[in-house]
């Protein structure tokens, strides 16, 4: 087990997993961020080096100090050997498990050795399986004209509590401090209503998705959320990241929007292996 710490490494990291897409894609976009000023205090974990087997990352021990909090103490992960990861996951101090901790990746196996962690670690597991949806050229989304009432923003502070209270995993303290430290560190846009109140949102997470999407009821409709969309991929996209987000399976109006998007299915599942409360 390395902590891979020298930044000449970590870009070579990154020209690696970027040819290991799109089953990397979650790894892939947390070593972007951590190469591009490393916001949220992650760092990189591999089982040798150069020639990785499995790659973890993790956040740094200071970053993790709330034992409870799953969506700040996240980990994403990929691996070429699936006996490689379970070593590392299992057998080092990699992974602490002695935390509410959420675990992504794009691979089977990782759904696998977070099963076999709930016996050997003695941890509980919520695994949520999502489809991830990917674009190859965001310069030819769909372009919709804004009603010229409504202003397009990026977030800020002030709307932290409205994305919290609306999002399907949110509405608590834990959840909003994960989602304030998104609005301070990604790429995000929104738009305002007339009197400047925010109605539709869409924010970079930390492994590089479009993570946290969502229009109020009453302005549905509008295309709102496919001009925030289309800005979101193409600042994405102009900054290297890949163009990505995720599905819930049974969301089945969302996954023909994204077909009708020219979005493309990846055909692995990308699964987010919670151990702890949510």
């Amino acid at each position: 087990m390395l902590i891979l710490s020298c930044p000449s490494k970590l870009q070579i990291l990154e020209g690696m997993l970027k040819k290991c897409l799109p089953q990397a894609l979650g790894i892939h976009g947390t070593v972007m961020n951590i190469n591009r000023g490393n916001p949220l205090g992650h760092e990189v974990i591999v089982d040798s080096w150069p020639n990785f087997k499995a790659v973890l990352s993790r956040p740094h021990r200071k970053v993790a100090s709330d034992d409870s909090n799953c969506h700040i103490n996240t980990y994403a992960a990929f691996y070429h050997d699936l006996d490689a990861y379970r070593t590392l996951a299992l057998d080092t101090d990699a992974i602490n498990w002695a935390q509410s901790i959420q675990i992504q990746g794009n691979q089977q196996g990782i759904l696998q050795v977070s099963q076999e962690a709930v016996t050997t670690k003695n941890v509980p597991l919520s695994a949520l399986p999502y489809l991830t949806y990917l674009h190859p050229d965001p310069n030819k989304l769909p372009e919709h004209r804004l009603d010229p009432s409504f202003t397009m923003s990026t977030l800020n502070a002030s709307h932290v509590d409205l994305v919290n209270e609306t999002w399907a995993y949110g509405g608590n303290e834990r959840s909003r401090r994960y989602i304030a430290s998104l609005v301070e560190a990604f790429f995000s846009f929104c738009i305002l209503d007339p009197n400047g109140q925010l109605i539709s949102w869409n924010i970079m997470d930390h492994a590089g998705a479009q993570g946290i999407s969502y229009t109020l009821p009453s302005h549905r409709g509008k295309h709102l959320s496919a001009v925030i969309g289309r800005a979101l991929s193409m600042r994405a996209h102009s900054a290297g990241y890949p163009v990505y987000g995720h599905v819930a399976p049974s969301n089945v109006h969302m996954q023909r929007i994204q077909e009708r998007r020219g979005n493309q299915k990846v055909s692995d599942l990308c699964h987010y292996c919670i151990h702890g409360e949510i």
